[in-house]
């Protein structure tokens, strides 16, 4: 007999309790009602408008689970959706049973002779149905119907809870595959790998795979244009995080009002325009990197919170009590000199020296002796594949050109030039070889005299920085 005791109930409670964490969490549901409830199939199907899609089953033939049952179209599946509480159909039901012939281990026709459904209602709402099926006639006539919506009442919330933790799984793995997606992009963008012969960037691939497997904070110094950015996404590409993500934050575009929301994140409510929880860059790079660009932007009374969540690795939302743990390398870059701004007052020294445990500073472009070329190269080959070019090659008089001039934007200014010049280039020459001459690079020719200038200031600067102390 189908008798359900309150121990029954408890055991049933439990097993809902446990069904929930599990990774096939309504199979669990479904293996609960059948544990406490004797038959010889169960469906557990969710509502959506007003068409019942089976989740999880036991009991009965594969291919139901790529069925969709219209509730308008099968009479017992309309009484018990229309109901508020739990149907039990007479053995001699003249309603047509859609699992009639799909019971596992009895004769494909054999009709079922006991049938009960069960609706899950939430606040109102129909969010599901639990079906159960047995061939032998009356076996759930002696259930109490108290029990019965018990279970039905314990099954819905537990339905529910489900379907949102899978909803949040789904995001959580979304989000993981966005961030895998950007750090992949991250790698190939401008090529994944640094351009350049030179003695000073083998002098910075060398200080790159020193560092990058440790877990010191690292500030990166440069002019506008140098590559910091790709600096940064090198340093983590070859680091024990490579595997988690590098999230990027340019300090000197967000507003002064909303630093704190964007790095540590907020609840809803905490200030005008909270209408919900937003996690915060610190969280996003949780087991990864997080890249602080432009870090000399940062308002005074900020650099104090970002301080504190280094040294602790401790984030605060804001509006929120609570404090939560974190693990976060701190990779930071500006174009600013941070010992003047630092001397100044713009700068704190304590966050300042909090970040440069391994100062890098990135050179510039005009130091970069014999590199011009190969970066012209680089960049004539990606502009040749955007415009659909069969070749793009530059004249021997542009690369003069270009290793003449002094680059104050340095290699994004020689991308730029370069994009420019294959344009003019494609509508002289459309097809075929296409010749970046010295005409194509507008902006660039300069006179003899400034030209001896710009050579006399790269050779102080190199005499300067040969006699710097080590």
């Amino acid at each position: 007999m189908n008798k359900v005791s309150s121990n029954t109930l408890l055991s049933f409670a439990l097993d809902l309790a446990s069904a929930v964490t599990q990774p096939n969490r309504f199979e669990q549901l479904v293996y609960a009602v059948r544990a406490t409830i004797n038959c010889d199939a169960v469906v557990l199907l969710v509502n959506h408008n007003d068409v019942l899609t089976p989740i999880a089953q036991r009991g009965l033939s594969d291919d139901l689970m790529g069925r969709r049952f219209s509730i308008e179209e099968h009479p017992r599946l309309k009484v018990i959706c229309e109901s508020n509480y739990p149907v039990r159909f007479p053995a001699d039901s003249t309603l047509p049973d859609p699992y009639d012939g799909m019971v596992i281990g009895h004769d494909d026709h054999l009709r079922v002779h006991s049938c009960m459904g069960v609706p899950l209602h939430l606040e109102g709402k129909l969010i599901g149905v639990v079906t159960l099926d047995s061939i032998t006639p009356g076996v759930f006539d002696d259930i109490n119907a108290r029990a019965l919506e018990i279970i039905g009442a314990m099954s819905a919330m537990t339905l529910n809870t489900a379907i949102l933790m899978e909803q949040l799984e789904d995001k959580t793995w979304q989000a993981q595959q966005e961030l895998q997606a950007i750090n992949e992009h991250a790698q190939v963008k401008d090529g994944g790998e640094m351009i350049g012969q030179s003695d000073v960037m083998q002098a910075l691939e060398q200080a790159i795979k020193l560092v990058a497997p440790s877990d010191f904070a690292i500030l990166i110094e440069g002019e506008t244009g140098v590559g910091k950015e790709l600096v940064a996404r090198m340093l983590h590409q070859t680091s024990l995080r490579s595997a988690s993500p590098m999230v990027y934050v340019n300090c000197a575009a967000i507003p002064h009002h909303l630093i704190e929301s964007e790095l540590f994140g907020h609840v809803k409510g905490a200030f005008t325009g909270a209408d919900r929880d937003r996690q915060g860059k610190f969280l996003l790079a949780d087991g990864g990197t997080l890249f602080l660009d432009e870090i000399g932007e940062l308002p005074l009374e900020v650099q104090g919170t970002l301080l504190r969540a280094i040294q602790n690795q401790e984030i605060q939302a804001v509006g929120k009590d609570q404090v939560r743990k974190i693990d976060v390398r701190i990779i930071a870059a500006t174009n600013r000199h941070l010992e003047t701004e630092v001397s100044e007052q713009r700068f704190r020294a304590d966050l300042f020296h909090r970040l440069s445990v391994f100062p890098i500073q990135v050179p510039a472009l005009r130091h970069r002796q014999g590199d011009i070329p190969l970066l012209a190269g680089f960049f004539a080959e990606r502009f040749r594949r955007k415009l659909g070019l069969q070749q793009l090659t530059l004249s021997s008089s542009a690369i003069g050109l270009l290793e003449t001039y002094h680059w104050p934007g340095n290699v994004r200014e020689l991308e730029h030039v370069i994009s420019r010049a294959a344009l003019f280039a494609k509508a002289d020459i459309p097809s075929g070889i296409t010749v970046i001459s010295k005409n194509h690079l507008k902006g660039l020719q300069i006179d003899r005299g400034e030209k001896e200038g710009v050579q006399n200031t790269i050779t102080t600067e190199r005499y300067s920085t040969a006699k710097e102390p080590h």
